[in-house]
């Protein structure tokens, strides 16, 4: 019988590169922030208009079929 070694793992270079490091995370940070494409205006009043209607009609949907259903189980159950 032939035992398989588990792949190893690789330890961390320094003892420095583990744990939590508050500096650095606010470096990569700013450099990921950096890569980000930001919307321009008119893309951020348009799409949030276009997800409050959405959510609007959602709503309002969910409203009309709860009245029926509520409606229908009064005339079945009265």
């Amino acid at each position: 019988m032939v035992k398989k070694s588990e792949p190893s793992r690789t330890e961390p270079a320094t003892a420095e590169s583990t744990g939590f490091n508050p500096v650095q995370l606010v470096q990569d940070s700013k450099v990921e922030l950096s890569r980000v494409i930001w919307p321009s205006r008119q893309q951020l009043i348009s799409e949030s208009l276009a997800v409050i209607a959405m959510v609007s009609l959602s709503a309002t949907t969910i409203y009309l079929v709860n009245n029926l259903f509520s409606w229908a189980a009064g005339k079945v159950f009265v």
